[in-house]
């Protein structure tokens, strides 16, 4: 309801003729200075929208006098003396698809040689979730995006294919390529955001033909999956991170594990009532060592709750089948909210996360020792409805890239 006011037309339900037969054709002009609206009324709160055009007078005199006339002449053209004698319509022409009138008729003329046809989607493909890069041909890209499904180049972004339009989910979290064979990509659907305009998904998906076709491998009650991992030393291990729904409880939420390449999960941390998990690395020197992050969130249309003593930052040395927290250093006294994280790949020991929670305590943080204690870098967060995602530099252990949603 933003910008000026479309004032009311002459033919919004009444012709000019039967209009101008009524005799009331003198008040029309009057009518569109009045500037005020009054929408309907919802849960007893009238909501009220104000034109933004110059101010006019007050029309208040003329438009009651315009009220009384238009409803006296709705009801006699509705209720005719029976002694007056009724204009016998005119045939309808072709051009008017069957309908009279005035409005039909010039409508008719004016479009009939008109044709719709398809010019492309109807929607914007909206935030991009995620990029993943071929390991071996780096032309070929597949991007994740939050609003229109997941697209393909194989010429560097030059052109782009869809390659998800068949499926059931348009909203893309994250895509990921399996490095052992890239022909083998996996999809989580549903947006990993929190915002009011989310959508959610109906599961992972996985493809063996290099985005050709997709199978849905399960976990269809996530509706919003945080992060995709994939065992470097084994392509049938994988881990999920999914959120869970955003605005109820239940549904498939925490870490799952499959062993045989997406046929069965089985839940590693169940982050709690609130929580699912949002973020996992994987140490690629031991795969048996595992951080994960679980993140308490709930979204309502009036109002948020961003974070809780769900939220939580986990480590396991044995595969997943173990979990403590590790959070020595992190701001515990305080409910935290999102948790993202990155290890380096030159040293695994390495590990940073970007920590969001309250009273302004939370903030950039580092580990050392392969995520067992952490120190507080600086005061640095993302917030975390969107995002809070890191990147570290594969070759500079230094080095390390945060998405944000606003220049700092």
């Amino acid at each position: 309801m933003t910008g000026a006011r479309k004032t009311p037309s002459v033919t919004d339900g009444w012709s000019r003729r039967t209009l101008a037969a009524l005799g009331i054709t003198r008040h029309l002009a009057c009518v569109t200075h009045e500037t005020r609206v009054v929408a309907p009324t919802f849960s007893g709160y009238p909501a009220r929208f104000t034109s933004h055009s110059s101010p006019k007078p007050p029309m208040k005199s003329v438009v009651a006098p315009f009220i009384v006339v238009f409803a006296a002449a709705t009801l006699t053209a509705q209720q005719p003396p029976a002694t007056r004698a009724q204009p016998t319509p005119p045939p309808a022409r072709p051009d008017s698809a069957g309908q009279q009138g005035d409005s039909a008729r010039g409508g008719g003329a004016a479009f009939s040689g008109l044709r719709f046809r398809s010019i492309g989607p109807a929607m914007t493909s909206g935030r991009i979730s995620d990029v993943a890069v071929h390991p071996h041909d780096k032309k070929i890209w597949y991007v994740a995006t939050a609003s229109g499904g997941v697209w393909k180049t194989t010429n560097a972004g030059t052109t782009w294919t869809p390659v998800f339009d068949g499926e059931g989910s348009y909203s893309i979290a994250n895509v990921v390529i399996d490095t052992t064979n890239p022909n083998v990509v996996w999809v989580g659907t549903g947006e990993n955001n929190a915002q009011r305009s989310v959508s959610y998904g109906d599961g992972v998906y996985k493809s063996i033909d290099g985005g050709k076709t997709w199978t849905n491998v399960g976990l269809k009650q996530s509706e919003h999956i945080g992060k995709i991992v994939i065992d470097p030393t084994n392509s049938n291990v994988v881990y999920v991170a999914a959120q869970g729904p955003l605005s109820t409880k239940g549904g498939d939420r925490g870490l799952y594990k499959t062993d045989d390449g997406g046929k069965a999960w089985k839940k590693v941390l169940d982050g709690g009532t609130w929580a699912g998990a949002s973020d996992v690395v994987i140490d690629p020197r031991n795969h048996n060592v595992l951080l994960a992050t679980t993140w308490q969130r709930y979204r309502r249309t009036y109002g948020y709750i961003a974070g809780g003593p769900e939220s939580a930052l986990w480590r396991s040395t044995d595969g997943g089948e173990t979990w403590k927290k590790s959070q020595a250093g992190l701001p515990t006294t305080e409910d935290m909210g999102r948790i993202g994280l990155a290890m380096a790949a030159k040293n695994p020991d390495v590990v940073y996360a970007i920590v969001e929670a309250a009273n302004n305590r939370g903030g950039f943080f580092r580990s050392r020792d392969n995520g067992v204690n952490w120190e507080r870098m600086n005061a640095y967060n993302t917030t975390g409805l969107y995002y809070s995602e890191l990147f570290a530099d594969r070759s500079d252990n230094d080095r390390v890239y945060v998405v944000d949603v606003q220049n700092r």
